[in-house]
């Protein structure tokens, strides 16, 4: 199987460049969101060496103790603050549980009260004081890149340059570190059993710091599933269904999944740290009226943010009704 070849754009050509090469940055990425969902950014404001150090330190957290890591898993914060356990999250439409647990860090509110029930304050991991200090520093450093790639998103679609900056301005975006633990008993697991079951994100995009492993496979526009390997030091970026929504389509979330390794591998763990951005709970995902016409109907009901995200926790198992 082939490598798809996905665009790799530098956002210092958006952020720093001249009105033709802003231009070019924001039609490649919406020529890239149309054709194959992911792109690979470079120059997006994480060192190299502040990457791998954040991969220290997620590996430190997942090789803590299990009785110490189960006291950060807070069973009613559904997922959205520290630890989730093993078998608990699940891709939409499957019934078995994905092959991983994870982490989660939100929003670091800033001039703003926030509700409690959508903003859990973030937990702290008493162990391990640099894991709590990078994570914040990595969430800051990756919704500030995002903010510019949404701003190009949003030239593109010939909306104000700013549409989304106050929508997503203490939006409710989540960093997530993930441990695909080894499979050391391959035989007993469901057939269907993966590391990450075929979905698409939930937000509006995705941006993620590499892999430690292969394993990320997107579903082309032919039906082919793909692997996407980037460049070490670029992340990598696709569409969520927020987006897909607001843009009746236009922009296409892009299914994507883990597979498990070679069996030879199955004894090794994957660890990966995607930011998924999210706007405010209130910002609606009512599809743009230039994204509609003859053509293209309105392909979804009205919804806000919150509601949205609400209904997809619960199909993945995190939320319970």
């Amino acid at each position: 199987m082939s490598k798809v070849i996905i665009p790799r754009l530098d956002l210092n050509d958006y952020t720093n460049g001249s009105a033709d090469e802003r231009k070019e940055f924001s039609n490649g990425i919406g020529k890239a969101f149309n054709e194959t969902g992911f792109v690979t950014i470079t120059n997006h404001g994480l060192s190299k060496e502040l990457m791998a150090e954040l991969y220290v330190e997620v590996k430190k957290l997942f090789d803590l103790q299990e009785d110490l890591k189960k006291k950060y898993e807070i069973i009613e914060l559904a997922g959205q603050r520290g630890y989730t356990s093993k078998g608990r999250e699940k891709a939409k439409d499957s019934n078995t549980p994905d092959l991983k647990e994870f982490w989660q860090v939100g929003q670091f509110v800033e001039g703003e009260i926030m509700p409690k029930d959508e903003y859990p304050d973030n937990i702290s991991v008493s162990e391990l004081p640099r894991f709590n200090e990078i994570t914040k520093e990595v969430y800051q450093k990756l919704e500030h890149a995002g903010t510019h790639i949404l701003r190009a998103i949003a030239v593109y679609l010939n909306l104000p340059e700013n549409y989304f900056d106050e929508k997503i301005k203490n939006g409710n975006s989540i960093l997530r570190g993930i441990h695909y633990f080894p499979i050391t008993n391959p035989d007993s697991l469901p057939a269907d059993a993966v590391r990450a079951g075929a979905h698409e994100d939930i937000n509006l995009i995705t941006l993620l710091i590499g892999a430690s492993a292969d394993g990320l496979e997107v579903l082309t526009r032919d039906g082919d599933w793909l692997p996407i390997k980037a460049l070490a030091d670029d992340i990598v970026v696709n569409v969520g269904d927020m987006l897909q929504r607001l843009t009746n389509n236009k922009l296409k979330s892009t299914t994507h999944r883990v597979v498990n390794p070679p069996r030879e591998l199955m004894g090794t763990s994957r660890y990966s740290v995607p930011f998924f951005l999210h706007p405010r709970s209130e910002m609606s995902l009512a599809c743009l009226a230039s994204c509609i016409n003859n053509e293209q109907p309105k392909a979804y009901d009205d919804y806000t943010a919150g509601q949205y995200l609400d209904e997809r926790l619960r199909e993945i198992g995190l939320k319970k009704n």
